[in-house]
């Protein structure tokens, strides 16, 4: 069982940078890939990006590309999501995922990020 908190959201102007944070505790994660997404009001949720625990390799969307970041730190066991210039249309809760296989089968609770204009 793998436990993911997030954190460090809140409301920014357009503009701003933030990162946030995730948790991770309960299981080894060698084996695991870490993931971010984010559902804005009235929207699917999307996938941000992922990276691999072991190896720190990265996959992000399209949108993501150049503007979002993920690493991870393996001594605080803690994935971040750095973003700048940060826009309206990013507002939205923003989860972490944990994964082995095909599926994301842990989640966060999320952590919502508002960017004014």
């Amino acid at each position: 069982q793998v436990q993911l908190v997030e954190s460090g959201g809140g409301l920014v102007q357009a503009g701003a940078s933030l990162k946030l944070s995730c948790a991770v505790s309960g299981h080894t994660l060698s084996t695991y890939t870490m993931a971010w997404f984010r559902q804005a009001p009235g929207k699917l949720r999307e996938f941000i990006g992922s990276i691999n625990w072991s190896t720190s390799d990265t996959i992000y969307a399209d949108f993501a590309k150049g503007r979002l970041a993920i690493s991870r730190d393996t001594a605080e066991h803690t994935v971040l999501l750095e973003m700048i210039n940060l826009k309206p249309a990013d507002t939205a809760v923003y989860y972490c995922a944990a994964r082995r296989a095909v599926l994301w089968d842990y989640w966060g609770q999320g952590t919502q990020v508002t960017v004014s204009d």
